[in-house]
């Protein structure tokens, strides 16, 4: 059984029949969301080794988490079972700690956690609420994070906030997912001709690297195309082999990696970005005409990329973001993982980086 099912049922068996007994009538949502190779469905018998089993977190509103979480935490822990469905109720270990703050209320003997939305959302964005949310706030937000707050499943959504917040947060606003691909293609355009530049030039080794790079760049791509957000590198090319388009783009990718020579890598990845613009011309997603040829006068196959970047651009109906130069998102402008977990690091990186 998968974590989600078990998590499911961990709640609507022993969970909500209890909460119902202890504290009737309590507003409340159920879910599981925020981390997990569970909320993707991506769990295996690997994955049990750590911050896995029956887990489910409450929210409620700031007035009831202050009157009921601690009170409801510890007496859970007095007629929590010891096994569900076989599988422990105590985590077998925990690299996430239990929640503790003044928003969230966890312990180390079971997976039932208490929160507030507020606390939960502040955590995926750096925001208590997504009133008057900016077109800076959205370029701020990691593709991951957005995925863990709206990946996973509701259990019960009593006023149905919970599900509301999802949905406002389920993909970019149109003009901000034109501007992600612009960025996107102009991340292609600054190296797709280096493949062939450093083979040409006897560094193999440094071709395949800079083709690896841009098999990533067309992956992201692929998933900005399909309109869904990326994971975090653990799970993207598990979540990229889900899409529809990765049909069609993996055979181009793989030859690219596995390709011997420069000019065979940079065939096939020409290939990819074909597919891509092809892709964006059938679904009329700011379609330009492709062209593949030579890169000026130099032999590298390459895409006319930077009409790609200019075709999205003009797309953008908001006159401020169609304004900004063509850098990118947070996880366009770094990978790093200590930054794009950190909500309030994200959102004053973009502003600093847009700042006049």
């Amino acid at each position: 059984m998968q974590g989600i099912e078990l998590s499911r049922r961990f709640y609507a068996d022993i969970v909500a029949p209890w909460l119902e007994r202890v504290a009737p009538g309590l507003p409340h949502s159920a879910a599981l969301i925020g981390y997990g190779s569970e909320l993707l469905g991506f769990d295996d018998e690997t994955s049990r080794d750590h911050n896995w089993g029956p887990r489910v977190h409450i929210y409620l509103s700031e007035a009831d988490f202050g009157t009921h979480a601690a009170r409801l935490l510890a007496d859970f822990a007095d007629v929590v079972p010891d096994t569900f469905l076989g599988e422990p109720a105590g985590w077998r270990s925990r690299p996430h700690p239990a929640a503790s703050g003044p928003d969230a209320a966890g312990a180390l003997q079971h997976g039932l956690e208490f929160h507030t939305l507020e606390g939960r959302l502040q955590a995926h964005t750096g925001l208590r609420s997504l009133e008057n949310l900016t077109t800076l706030d959205w370029l701020g937000l990691p593709e991951q994070s957005l995925l863990a707050f709206t990946a996973g499943a509701v259990f019960r959504d009593d006023g149905g906030r919970l599900e509301a917040l999802r949905k406002m947060l389920a993909y970019f606003p149109r003009d901000v997912w034109l501007y992600k691909i612009a960025c996107q293609w102009r991340r292609i355009a600054e190296e797709q001709a280096f493949v062939g530049r450093a083979g040409q030039a006897g560094d193999d080794l440094g071709s395949r690297v800079i083709a690896a790079r841009l098999c990533r760049d067309v992956m992201a791509m692929g998933f900005l195309l399909s309109r869904r957000y990326a994971p975090y590198p653990k799970w993207f090319g598990t979540g990229f082999s889900r899409l529809p388009i990765a049909r069609t783009l993996t055979p181009h990718l793989d030859a690219a990696l596995r390709a011997e020579a420069w000019q065979e890598r940079g065939e096939a990845l020409a290939a990819a970005y074909l597919a891509l613009a092809q892709w964006q011309k059938i679904n009329e997603i700011a379609p330009f005409e492709p062209v593949i040829g030579p890169y000026f006068d130099r032999p590298f196959t390459t895409i006319n990329a930077d009409d790609g970047v200019s075709s999205a651009m003009s797309a953008i109906a908001d006159p401020a973001l169609a304004a900004l130069p063509v850098v990118g998102a947070i996880d366009q402008v770094s990978d790093l993982t200590p930054l794009l977990t950190n909500p309030q690091k994200t959102r004053a990186v973009i502003r600093q980086l847009y700042s006049e």
